[in-house]
């Protein structure tokens, strides 16, 4: 039988139909990957990605970790109210601004941060592994460009320099500690 050529309709389902299963495959590994990863700290992900963004722009507003965590709002500050009564952050107001609420690491929650990365273990995270081939036939990872373009799209610059901005924080952190090997294969990766 002679395949028919798609019209536009069915090449957007068919697309959308990708996106949505490759998509909720790759989510549901580092999904997995992510939580047992944390789970030694006490963190959910929603937590640590809350401290990580909190480092990342060295100190946020809700607002702020509701956008770059891809959360909503109430998600945002009822997790962070967690990470308060842990310790891990303070809650303030600016002088300027008294209608955000602001959230700032403390230095145990600095700490436990890097504990976090020190502790990523490449040879435990799935989407890692089965990234392996590529890297070993091309010499590097993916570079995801497509997504990042669709996801820039989606989200914005600001957005997409948050990313950049964590990407730059893991690169600093094994620069700071090469003789680590966990931060040392992070680098590599």
């Amino acid at each position: 039988m002679e395949h028919e050529k798609l019209y536009p309709g069915q090449e957007a389902l068919l697309y959308s139909h990708k996106i949505v299963q490759l998509s909720k495959a790759l989510w549901k590994t580092v999904e997995k990957d992510w939580q047992n990863w944390i789970k030694p700290f006490d963190l959910n992900i929603n937590e640590h990605h809350i401290l990580w963004i909190s480092h990342a722009l060295g100190g946020a507003s809700i607002s702020e970790i509701a956008k770059y965590g891809v959360m909503h709002v109430s998600t945002a500050f009822n997790f962070s109210k967690k990470l308060e009564d842990r310790g891990l952050l303070t809650f303030s107001k600016k002088e300027t601004d008294k209608r955000n609420t602001y959230v700032q690491l403390t230095p145990e929650g600095e700490s436990l941060l890097l504990e976090t990365i020190q502790a990523f273990r490449p040879e435990e995270n799935g989407v890692f592994r089965a990234s392996l081939p590529l890297q070993e036939l091309y010499g590097k990872f993916p570079e995801l460009t497509d997504i990042s373009a669709i996801v820039r799209r989606l989200y914005g610059d600001s957005f997409m320099d948050i990313f950049a901005e964590t990407s730059k924080m893991i690169t600093e952190e094994a620069d700071r500690r090469p003789q680590d090997p966990v931060i040392d294969s992070i680098k590599k990766a």
